[in-house]
């Protein structure tokens, strides 16, 4: 891909990555989020986090089966952005349905395990959203960072968990957030259990 074009497919997911929160923020500016606007805030942004992490996985499978290597731009980009709304997520309901209150909030925790699955995911997803610039993956080497970004599939399967828990009576949406997310980690299962086979094969044809 030339420089240019792909200087153009970075802007057009960096700006297009934008627009769900821009219109969540014009609705809310005037009055169109219904007649509970906190609570459609609150899932609004919780979906686009949970969107914007399973967007992130699928970077690496699609790029391994098309060999459209310069999609891997995106990774960094819709991985900000879901921490991005995942933040956001957190903050309308700490600010806007808890008053700003840690005890009110730290009260509701206990009475709803779903959401101490939630903060598990968004607090795993801060060290990502900190190493994510190309100055802390110098500085930690690449098999470090590799390694350290695997909490990916932590705060995914957190959302998704988080999710499904606080879905009182249709799931349906919630399990098929699931049926993806599995998906992409069977991919990677897949991809890994593919290489420990072949590694001894490929030390055996090695050696002279």
């Amino acid at each position: 891909m030339k420089a240019t074009d792909l200087r153009f497919a970075q802007w057009f997911v960096l700006v297009n990555a934008a627009v769900p929160g821009a219109l969540l923020a014009w609705d809310a500016a005037h009055h169109r989020l219904g007649a509970n606007p906190v609570n459609f805030a609150i899932l609004t942004t919780g979906l686009l986090a949970l969107i914007f992490l399973l967007l992130t996985l699928l970077v690496t499978p699609l790029r391994s089966l098309t060999g459209w290597n310069w999609i891997n731009f995106s990774r960094r980009t819709l991985g900000l952005y879901a921490f991005f709304y995942a933040t956001t997520h957190f903050l309308i309901f700490f600010f806007l349905d808890r008053g700003g209150s840690l005890a009110s909030t730290l009260s509701e925790m206990v009475k709803r395990n779903y959401l101490i699955v939630g903060s598990l995911g968004l607090f795993v997803m801060l060290p990502l959203a900190v190493t994510s610039t190309n100055a802390m993956i110098k500085r930690l080497g690449g098999q470090r960072w590799r390694a350290l970004h695997r909490l990916t599939y932590v705060a995914a399967s957190a959302g998704v968990i988080h999710y499904y828990m606080q879905s009182k009576k249709d799931v349906r949406q919630p399990l098929a957030f699931a049926a993806v997310l599995l998906i992409l980690l069977g991919y990677r299962l897949l991809v890994a259990a593919r290489k420990t086979q072949s590694a001894p094969t490929k030390a055996a044809a090695a050696k002279p």
